[in-house]
Parts: C-alpha cells; structure tokens; sequence
C-alpha cells in the first residue's frame, strides 16, 4: 500500500478489506500470500566459487605469470639430463604462488559480502496477528505475515500525517519491521511485507551499491597493464635483438633450438619483471596497519581501506556520541535570590564536569560554592533526586561510570553527587557507592509513593512524596515537578525564594523565560529543565491515575524552584582533532538529527565554525536541502559543513555529490537506515555501538564511538601508503635491477648471470622480507601538514620512474659485471677474454677462439652464484635507501626501524642456507664462494647508497614541494 501512513484506519482497513476485529479470512491470506510474497528477504545469489577463483586470474601481471609457467611446463619436457628435475622446479613455484594467491583472494570475497545477510537478523521469528478462523489472537510465522493483517502492535499514533515533506516526522503513525519498540500498545494494520517494506528498500539499496574499488587498487591495475606492456615489448625485443645466434654452434646448428632457449630467456624476463611478492607485501603491510588502528580503537574490516583513509578529504561525522560525548551533563543552573516589585534577581551558578563522572565543582562568579548553605539549592537538588526514575552505575570492568535510565534523568543524578547539599562525607567510598550517594541521602529523607509520567501534552512529569518519618518531617506530602520551561512555568503561580514564596508575576516570568531563552540560544544552546513543587497536592485518592489527560490538573497552582541547563558536550579531544584536519587539509560535516541551532552551536564549540563567523550557505536542514534545485543542492555540498534535521537517505545523497567532486568521503552511522550510505562511501565507518547491519556495511568500526579515533586512523593511513610507496619502490627498483641484468646479458651475448628459479626466490622471499619490514618505518613527522593526495595521483611520478631507472640499472649492471668478474679477472675461474665471453655460443672444440677452453665453463655455478649474492646484497643496502623517499641515512639511520635490521639479517640467513647447505645449491644452482669472492660482491653492492644519497638530496634541494 502506497503512502499508508497518510491514510487514516478506515481507509487502510476499506483498502484490503479487513476487519479490526476479526481479522484476514483463510482464502484472503492465500490471495494475499499469492500477490506479495512471504514476508522475507530474499536471499542474495552470491557468485559460484569456480567464479571467485577465475576472477582471482584477471590481473593482467597474473596472466602473464600463468602464461610463464604453463610456457616453461612444455619447455621442461623437452629438457635432458641433469637439467630435468631443475626444469620442473620454477614452473611449479610460479603455480604454487598463484594457487596461494588465488585462496587468499576466495578466502576474503567469501567473507566481505555479509551486510545484507546481517539485515536477516532483523526478521523476526513470530507475529501475533488476528485472523477470522480464530477469535483470540494467534502466534503464526512472521514469513507468513500478509498485508492486510490485523496485528497486535506497540505503536501508539493513528492519526494520519498530511504533510509528505515533514523530515522525522513524516511516518510517525508506522512501525518498521527491524525497529526497537519503546513503550505503548496498539493493534495496526499491515501495510507492507518483505522487499515492500522500508527495511527491504534498505536490502535493495545495499544490493544496487557497486563496490568501487580503492586508490591504490587502481594505481595497482595502472601500474599492471603499464608493466605488462613494457614486459610484452622488452622480450618481443630480447628474442628478435638475438634471431642471429639462433644458429650458433652451443644450439647444435639447429635454427629452432636456438629460437626455444631465446625464448626462454624472454619467459625469463618476464618471470623478473614481475614482483611477485608484492600483492602478499601490501596484503601483509596492510595487516600490520589494521593492528595498529585496532590498538587505536578504530577496526578495520577491508584491508584496502587502511590505504584509503590516507586520502580522505572529507568526514562526514554524526554528532551524538561521536563528536559529544553522549553523555548530557548539567552546565548551569538558577534559583531566585530576590524579588523587589518588578526587580528580579536570580543566582546562576555554573557547574564543571562534562561526563557521568559525580565529580565537579559548583561556582559562582568564578568562586566555588556549598550548595548546603542555600535553601533555594538544597531544594532544587531534592526535586533532581526524587523527580527521577534513572540513576549512576560504575561499571567495574571498563572502569567508568555510566548511566541507568534515560540520559536527561542521570544528568540530574549527576548534578546531585556534585551539590552534596547535605555535606555527606564521600571520603573512603567505593566507586560503586559512590555512584548514588548524595541521591541515596536525599531518597531518604522522602518516600517517593507514585510517578504521573511524563507526556507530551503536558511536557512534564513528576512524582508523588511524603515525608519518609512524618513525625520529624518539617513538611508534609509534595509533588514534585519537572519538564519544558514553557510547559511548567505556565502552570507555576509562585516562585521560590529562599523559604518563602512569592507571587509570579509577568515581570518576574519574563526575567525567567528571558534567561532560559539566552541559554537555549546562546552558544552553548542548552537543553533547559524547569523544576517546580506543589506544596498542597491533591490526596492519591483524589487522583484518577489511569487517565493520564488529568496529570496537568494535577500538576497546577505550582512553585517555581529553579532551572537546568544541560548539553552533551563535545569530546575534549575532539577540538585538537578538529584542528588537525584543518592542518592536514580535511573537510569535516557535522550531521545530526538534532535541530539546526543545536547543530551550529556545536560546529563553533568544536572549530567547524568559527565564533563569529557566518553560515549561511555552509548549514542546511534537511528541508532546506531538499528545497533547493539539484544545481545548487550541489554547490552546496561543496561548502557546507553541516547538515541538521537529516534523515539517513540524505547521507547517500550527500555521498553522491562529493563523489561527483572527486572527495575521497568517510560516513559515520550506526543505525540500519545509515547502512547504505556506509557501503556507498570510500569508507564507510560504523560506530562500536551500531548495529550489525551497519558494521557489515563499513570498512570500520569504531570500537569507541570517537571522532578522534577516525582522525588518528586517517594519519595512520597516510603513514602506511607512504610507506608502501617505499617497498613499491624498493621491489620496483630490483626487478629493473633484475630486467636490465637479463638484458645485458641477452644483448651482450654474455652466459646467463640469473636463471628464472633464482630470480623467484630472490623475488619472494629475500626481497619480500626487508618489504615487509619497511612497513614498520616510522611516519614523517609533518604528515598530518600536507593536503590529501589526489586519488587521481601517480604511484609512480616521473622523477620517481627515474630513481628507480637509475638504481635499477645500476643494480643490473653490477649483478652482470659480478659474473662477468669471474669469468675475465678471478683466479679460479677461466680467465677468458671478454671477446670469448661474449660469443661463448661460439664455442666448440675445433674453434680456434676458444682454445684451451673448456665450453662447459661457460654454465658454471661460480658466476651465477656471484651474481646472485650481489643481487641480495645491494637489495639489502637498497633497502636502507628505502627507509625515507628524501631523508638521508644521517637523519634516518636504520635503527629507526629495527624490524628492516631484523628482517635484512634474515634475508642474508636465508642467502646463505641456499649456498651452503644441501641439497638447496643443486637446486637453485649455486655454490660457496671464496672470501676474496665476497670481497667483490661488497665492493659492488656498497655504491648504490652513495647513487642514492645523491638522488635524495636532489629531491630535497631542488625538486620537494616544486
């Protein structure tokens, strides 16, 4: 049924031709039944595993890897010898790192798609519902609810609502499956079931949501399809460059002989250019990342939006409980001190504390005070105390006082333990006690006998007491009164002063209303309470309290005591984080649901706004947003920092708009209706206290509630893409370091320096360690001084491209020339001439070129084993490099991040275990080397800190911030 809740019950009733007393007959609940559907949410057809795993294959790097291996699988067959088992060894380890890929990347899609299961836990299990076959109300499945039903409801409005553009306020005469009931019976009709139903439109929107993917997955499928090309073309170039020793002697005189090994060394080069422990270093980086979050109370659920916060330029925050502290808490207070004809006087006192903490100070002018020495005080503590249904509680375990009851109620209990107006000793009270004890004094000096709760008619409630010993009781029965100032103060005929009472008269009731008006529109925009007695109530007997229209009747002829102003105050550190995202270049949005002066109220307390500037065109309602034409609703969204009056779809709506700007967008929410703008945005952070629909929606929760958290995660986030810029960096330049020593040697016609199984292991494990580690390095410490960096930003700069081209080559050059060492210079080696090197190819017994050489020489381990050690060994002096993209080894020495110490340690282990310990040399084809050997090794590797440094202070000097 189309706009139900601006019908009346007649209509709906008329509308699926229901009685409300009898209920649906069996044949209409089957035609309904037919027409709508069960009441449920249809279950989401998640993708087939055979389709995740496919999906894991469409990187291009991916493929090319595959494509490598199944090349080097035919390529193996065909080996002889010696060289059979080793063939078969780096096709099976690029399959191996692309089946445990393949399962990391299943494992996570089967886990991240759960916000819309999570809406089931919002179905309920059971209706009561009336039916014609039965005339008490019956218990049937709530999947089989139909519209039309007669159900048994706690909803307490029929009224209809004529006014569609009214925001939260529009549907109060409905009740939403999923919902929370607070109070009152009614019995309703059932308008809507399953998709139909508000929380289903929710399923739908979740369900229309696509999941963009992040910064970095985009820079990563950039910086993929661009290496995949320059791959394809360096070993298209490798194999023609070489079409003219395809028939060299080494290949036995045969033309496709010569044309497969050629092709080898293209599979090769392609197995080097790719870094194939890169995605398992940004997956492990950005692990350690959501650790560190989680110790800052923000939990991270999606691994690529730790990198994503780093680029947040806008938050969008609710206020309650996130920017405030949730927890309203009493600021001022006034009792009358004088009434002189038409000169009114009152005492306004102002009280510290801004938490349930019963810790504070009540003053005056500045000056601390003893509420026990003022009668109007005492007695406006009594009406705190005793008008009160709520109270304190320590929670032991988190160690913090919270709340049991309604948060205005607690408040007061509050403001009662800071007065001690009876001066009860506190000193030595456990915190569990301490908790009520002021309010314990005061419950029993009176007897509370019945509550008139409160309503809106009246905007009051209070309670019925009699002296607890009435033979000392220096008063008799009283009621006790608070609610809206308006409400109440019209209902008072006397003031409070002191003892006495005394007429109010209009001027007296303007002063008052003139000062509460001050307080609720002040700065501060205070939530005022007024508190009142009746002296001479009615008898209970005189009193009809079931009906609750008779309580203002009961409550008239009232004193005025004094007035409470309360607030929920802002997180202290919200101020300081405020700030910082002003520094670092970040757009906060205050939304809430609290009225438009509250809302800018708290925007100037927390720096949103300054003191005294003007908002027109940065505050909107969310009525005043909805008004305007869709051009400007999105000029607007481009200066405005708080929305007012919202409802949850103007989240998503906002969302829209800043994305169309190119903002990278947190959204804070906690309630179901909040989820869709949750998935909609790049990170959607839901609260610790939310529900679970919403934390199934979000990237993160925050596990308390505090805006700071989320700033602290956004510095987080910088830090770690910074630092993944630095391994990028460092695994980039050893994979060119890689491609260029293969080429070198291809172009040069020189033996092969690095064989495919070598450069894997080289690739993965003594490379991917120091990377790892470089996730550890610490953040710069002007982070948080720099604008967000443009999603739209290159991974790879042009300066950038050129460090890693200049360190690369020269990590190439150095691992050829190593080799090259063996074979013309060392003693143990053959000491050919360079000419003999390189047309090796050439070599055969009968050539006089080569004589006196042995051509099998030209495979020996030595060289290889020289230019792999060489190879480990600059990449751990490169990783030093790695430890700040400008900052100098003199300011960032490398025990600042004692991790890379550790894990460059272990790499070296590792280095050497494949030389030294067997069988691991005969399979990656190595050997020990001499002293002298490694003297070389270090002589050759040491120079690409000192090119470094030179790099660095270029950047520094001549290109940083240009």
């Amino acid at each position: 049924m189309e706009n139900a809740h601006t019908k009346d019950t007649a209509e709906c009733l008329a509308y699926f031709d229901v009685s409300e007393t009898t209920g649906l007959a069996p044949d209409q609940v089957k035609k309904s039944q037919a027409k709508y559907g069960f009441n449920e949410l249809p279950a989401e057809e998640g993708k087939s595993i055979w389709e995740l795993v496919v999906e894991q294959f469409e990187d291009l790097l991916v493929r090319i890897l595959l494509l490598a291996a199944c090349i080097s699988f035919v390529l193996a067959w065909f080996e002889e010898g010696e060289e059979t088992v080793t063939a078969f060894v780096e096709p099976f380890v690029i399959l191996l790192i692309l089946i445990a890929n393949a399962v990391v990347g299943v494992w996570q899609e089967r886990n991240a798609e759960s916000a819309i299961e999570a809406l089931k836990e919002y179905e309920p299990e059971m209706g009561k519902v009336y039916r014609a076959d039965r005339k008490s109300v019956q218990r049937i499945k709530a999947r089989e609810i139909v519209p039309g039903d007669i159900s048994v409801s706690v909803i307490k409005h029929t009224e209809s609502v004529p006014d569609h553009r009214a925001v939260n306020q529009d549907k109060k005469n409905m009740l939403f499956s999923g919902t929370n009931i607070a109070a009152g019976k009614a019995i309703g009709v059932v308008v809507a079931t399953g998709v139909s139903t508000e929380i289903g439109k929710i399923r739908d929107q979740m369900a229309a949501t696509e999941q963009e993917k992040t910064p970095l997955q985009q820079k990563l499928d950039e910086f993929g399809e661009q290496l995949s090309k320059v791959i394809s073309l360096i070993c298209v170039a490798v194999w023609l460059i070489n079409i003219g020793h395809f028939n060299d002697p080494v290949h036995g005189g045969s033309w496709i002989r010569g044309a497969v090994y050629y092709f080898k060394i293209a599979v090769a080069l392609a197995v080097a250019a790719i870094p194939e422990g890169l995605p398992a270093v940004i997956t492990t980086c950005l692990a350690l990342g959501t650790r560190r979050m989680a110790k800052k109370n923000a939990i991270v659920r999606s691994l690529p939006s730790v990198e994503t916060l780093g680029c947040t330029s806008v938050i969008c925050s609710d206020k309650t409980g996130t920017l405030t502290t949730n927890q309203m808490c009493v600021t001022k207070m006034f009792v009358i001190e004088k009434v002189d004809g038409e000169s009114v006087t009152l005492d306004q006192y102002d009280i510290s504390g801004s938490k349930y903490t019963p810790e504070g100070e009540v003053t005056k002018g500045g000056l601390p005070v003893k509420c026990g020495q003022y009668d109007g005080l005492v007695e406006l503590a009594t009406i705190c105390a005793l008008c009160n249904d709520s109270s304190l509680d320590y929670n032991e375990s988190k160690g913090i006082y919270e709340k049991v009851g309604e948060a205005t109620e607690t408040a007061l209990c509050c403001l009662v333990e800071k007065m001690n107006v009876f001066g009860t000793d506190v000193r030595g009270v456990s915190k569990v006690e301490r908790a009520n004890t002021c309010c314990t004094v005061i419950k029993h000096l009176m007897k509370k006998e019945f509550t008139l709760e409160f309503s809106r008619d009246r905007k009051s409630m209070s309670v019925y007491c009699s002296p607890a010993k009435a033979s000392k009781a220096p008063v008799g029965n009283k009621m006790f009164v608070k609610g809206a100032p308006e409400g109440v103060i019209d209902r008072c005929t006397y003031v409070r002063v002191g003892t006495n009472r005394v007429p109010l008269t209009s001027p007296v009731k303007d002063k008052i209303m003139a000062v509460i008006k001050e307080w609720g529109t002040g700065r501060d925009t205070l939530r005022c309470l007024a508190l009142a007695t009746c002296d001479n109530p009615l008898r209970k007997e005189e009193m009809n309290l079931e009906d609750s229209t008779k309580f203002a009747e009961y409550e008239t002829d009232l004193t005025f005591v004094g007035c409470v102003g309360m607030l929920d105050p802002p997180r202290k550190e919200v101020v300081g984080s405020i700030e910082l995202c002003k520094a670092a270049g970040i757009r906060v949005i205050m939304i809430t649901g609290d009225n438009k002066g509250t809302a800018v109220a708290i925007c100037r307390r927390i720096g949103i706004f300054g003191d005294d500037e003007d908002v027109t065109g940065r505050a909107y309602t969310g009525r005043e947003f909805d008004d305007l034409p869709l051009a400007q609703q999105r000029e607007a969204v481009r200066k405005a920092c708080c929305y007012a009056r919202v409802e949850p779809s103007h989240k998503s709506k906002i969302v829209e708009f800043l994305q169309g700007f190119d903002e990278i967008t947190a959204m804070t929410g906690d309630g179901v209706n909040d989820a869709p703008a949750l998935k909609k945005a790049e990170i959607g952070i839901a609260m610790g206290s939310g529900t679970a629909v919403a934390k199934s929606a979000s990237e993160m929760v925050l596990a308390d509630d505090n805006f700071s958290s989320i700033v602290a995660a956004v510095e987080e986030g910088r830090a770690i893409y910074n630092n993944m810029k630095q391994f990028i960096r460092y695994l980039i330049s050893s994979n060119i370091g890689e491609v260029v020593c293969i080429f070198l040697t291809a172009a040069l016609g020189l033996p092969e320096a690095l064989i495919p199984v070598q450069l894997l292991w080289v690739n993965l494990v003594t490379d991917g360690l120091p990377a790892t580690a470089l996730g550890f390095n610490p953040p710069d410490l002007d982070i948080m001084g720099k604008a967000p960096r443009s999603p739209k930003e290159p991974l790879i700069s042009g300066w950038l491209f050129f460090r890693y081209l200049t360190i690369g080559g020269y990590v190439g050059a150095a691992t050829v020339a190593a080799a090259g060492w063996w074979f013309i210079y060392c003693e143990d080696g053959p000491m050919v001439s360079f000419y003999q090197l390189s047309h090796f190819m050439q070599c055969t017994a009968d050539n006089e070129d080569f004589a006196g050489i042995e051509c099998e020489v030209f495979e020996a381990a030595p060289p290889m084993t020289m230019a792999l050690s060489v190879l480990v060994t600059i990449e751990m002096c490169n990783a030093l490099n790695s430890l700040s993209e400008n900052q100098s080894l003199v300011r960032m020495p490398p025990w600042s991040n004692p991790w890379l110490v550790g894990a460059m340690s272990l790499s070296m282990s590792l280095h050497f275990m494949i030389i030294y310990v067997d069988p691991l040399p005969l399979i990656f084809k190595l050997t020990h080397l001499t002293v002298t050997q490694w003297l070389i090794v270090l002589k050759l590797s040491f120079p690409v800190i000192l090119i470094d440094e030179l790099l660095k202070f270029v950047s520094r000097n001549y290109l940083e911030g240009k």
